[in-house]
């Protein structure tokens, strides 16, 4: 179990939604809040910034090694630096996005890039922590993040599982109590067949933890799926409008699709409901589906039942059909006609 704010995440509990923010505020305060405005008017349960500057992410550098390959969707941005310095959520904007956030109910974290973006998120009372899938080999960085003792929840998007045990060890050797593990595939969008979604249930055996997801693909079939597999956290990106200035804009759901998704994953946990083998209150009004015993032809009391005079058919308020071979060769007591209900109360010396 895990708690964020007033959310206990857990196995009985509703799937915990973020909605991601990331770089989808194109350098606009004002979008910013409005994101977190429109998140929560989708049904997220959280919105999640991302804490970094250019100078805490990278290096001002033009070697080959920074700059972004030719077949990156960045690519327009030449190197890492300058990336990340038009991506960047400034830090002055923080505490005015968590007290939009707070004054409206939705809970709200960030990922943490170095030392000094926890300690700027500490100062703002973030309830956790998300370690993003790039960083989950920075191994001083999720120390850090662990000695804060605040829930952490973990992205594995380009990471080994050698890597994984590597962090979760980390982390639980220095103060994390509370993980939640994310499946996750680092490719902008991602295509369906490298999702390996069978990995979330995995992840919560293999380490006892919480699993969920973090999608990155274009459509809704992954986080209901991951859903239907036990994912108890599931983070996408959301955006105002996609023709808006973002880096990230060309993965991330606007209002209406990210509202469709929470809708979808609330159905779908709906539908999962709990093992059970009981005729719903629902089903109970389609009984007459069901087959039972009915008399095909009128009686006579002290008539002798053959396999012309009763038949198995709909509707199902007659005598259970599994009967019908008992009944053969036994009399009626009382007269009945054609479409009169099998009992065992028209049947002389039969008892069910």
């Amino acid at each position: 179990m895990v708690r964020i704010g007033d959310r206990v995440i857990g196995e009985d509990q509703a799937v915990y939604i973020i909605a991601e923010l990331s770089a989808n505020h194109g350098g606009d305060i004002n979008r910013a809040k409005e994101i977190i405005r429109q998140a929560k008017a989708a049904g997220a349960d959280a919105v999640k910034l991302q804490t970094y500057r250019a100078d805490t992410i990278t290096l001002d550098c033009s070697h080959s090694d920074f700059r972004l390959p030719q077949k990156s969707a960045w690519v327009a941005h030449e190197t890492l630096y300058s990336l990340y310095e038009k991506a960047h959520t400034p830090w002055e904007w923080h505490q005015a996005l968590f007290d939009e956030a707070k004054s409206i109910g939705i809970d709200i974290f960030s990922s943490p890039f170095d030392a000094t973006a926890v300690d700027l998120l500490e100062s703002l009372g973030a309830p956790a922590y998300k370690i993003a899938s790039p960083e989950i080999t920075d191994i001083p960085l999720l120390k850090y993040v662990a000695r804060t003792g605040k829930p952490v929840i973990l992205s594995t998007g380009i990471a080994t599982l050698e890597d994984i045990e590597l962090a979760v060890a980390t982390l639980r050797n220095h103060g994390c109590d509370e993980l939640v593990i994310l499946k996750c595939t680092t490719a902008y969008p991602t295509p369906y067949e490298e999702c390996n979604l069978l990995t979330i249930p995995d992840l919560a055996k293999r380490f006892s933890c919480i699993a969920g997801l973090s999608d990155h693909t274009l459509g809704l079939a992954s986080p209901i799926t991951a859903t239907a597999l036990g994912a108890k956290v599931i983070e996408k990106h959301f955006i105002l409008d996609k023709t808006h200035d973002s880096v990230d804009g060309f993965f991330s759901l606007d209002e209406q699709e990210f509202r469709q998704m929470v809708t979808e994953v609330r159905n779908t946990e709906k539908a999962l409901g709990k093992v059970s083998y009981q005729i719903t209150a629902e089903a109970q009004k389609n009984m007459l589906a069901r087959r039972s015993l009915y008399f095909s032809k009128s009686m006579k009391a002290g008539d002798v039942i053959t396999e012309s005079t009763v038949r198995s058919v709909r509707p199902g308020f007659g005598l259970h059909p599994k009967y019908y071979e008992q009944i053969l060769g036994l009399k009626v007591v009382q007269d009945v006609e054609f479409g009169d209900r099998v009992s065992a109360e028209t049947i002389q010396g039969f008892e069910v």
